[in-house]
């Protein structure tokens, strides 16, 4: 079997522990916080996270940039060179050009190491959605799929990637774009809480909307439980921003309500934090992806 090499980009927001495990090569991402640039460090234990969210709840904004072609270029080089093939799992292009741009880079490589293989996959997932297909890919390498035979596996099984999820503070959609000043502040006003997922196209989609925290932490709860497929089966993931109370109530319910075998808990890091702001949590599984109605 040709050796390859698993690369995703760090808005998979995996804990460092786990990207070691599965011995995956994650890109760190741009962001510019309070107009200064960082990349995002791919072995934060926290640190970072805590302080990135800190800033945040402050008043300082934060904005992000993709990874450009010539980025990926020098990401690929190296594991061309060595002989290895390369397997790119990117975030959504709904949602992002990083896409776009890796694809550009594996054409030009493809023209200097015409021996090697480069296949690029688009995700249609975002944070630990695309987090948790990235965990299964490598778990399928291991168990000894080819290059080839998991890049169908993953085509054929992403659609299936669950996304749940919900914010503390309107706000921060509103300076993305994903939701309008009047909404944000109606919705701040009478403690609004929307829940939203990632669609099949990949797009983000608001699909209903609560009233306070408690109730938005059980919608994601039913949710899950009306689309989750075998869940004694499942590894959930559980992604919050600076919320770890918060997961900690979802990872207890999950296991004493669902009995699914493991959940892992992590932070959503400061890539997907400019946009979702502290307090976002959300869950990721594997079930039907369906679009539903707003409930």
């Amino acid at each position: 079997m040709r050796n390859y090499k698993i690369i995703t980009d760090s808005t998979c927001d995996l804990p460092s522990t786990v990207i070691r495990e599965l011995d995956v090569h994650v890109i760190p991402m741009e962001y510019i916080l309070d107009g200064v640039s960082h990349h995002q460090d791919i072995e934060d234990e926290g640190e970072e996270t805590a302080s990135f969210y800190g800033s945040l709840r402050e008043g300082k904004v934060s904005s992000t940039s993709m990874i450009n072609t010539a980025r990926f270029i020098g990401v690929f080089e190296p594991y061309l060179k060595a002989g290895q093939d390369i397997l790119h799992i990117s975030f959504s292009s709904a949602l992002s050009g990083s896409y776009n741009a890796s694809r550009m880079a594996a054409e030009e490589l493809k023209e200097l190491y015409p021996e090697r293989k480069i296949l690029v996959l688009d995700s249609i997932a975002a944070s630990i959605g695309q987090g948790l297909l990235v965990y299964h890919a490598a778990l399928k390498k291991r168990q000894g799929l080819t290059h080839e035979e998991l890049y169908v596996w993953l085509e054929e099984n992403k659609k299936q990637i669950c996304h749940w999820f919900t914010v503390e503070d309107l706000m921060h959609l509103k300076r993305g774009g994903r939701i309008s000043a009047l909404s944000a502040n109606i919705g701040t006003a009478l403690n609004i809480k929307p829940i939203l997922s990632v669609n099949m196209e990949g797009k983000l989609v608001n699909l209903g909307k609560v009233m306070g925290r408690k109730k938005s932490l059980s919608e994601l709860i039913i949710k899950m439980k009306t689309s989750i497929e075998t869940p004694e089966n499942q590894v959930v993931i559980i992604g919050h921003g600076d919320s770890l109370k918060d997961a900690e109530f979802l990872s207890s319910k999950l296991k004493n309500e669902l009995h699914v075998k493991e959940v892992i808990m992590t932070q959503i890091g400061p890539i997907i934090g400019s946009h979702t702001g502290p307090g976002m949590i959300g869950l990721t599984f594997i079930g039907d992806r369906e679009p539903q109605q707003p409930s």
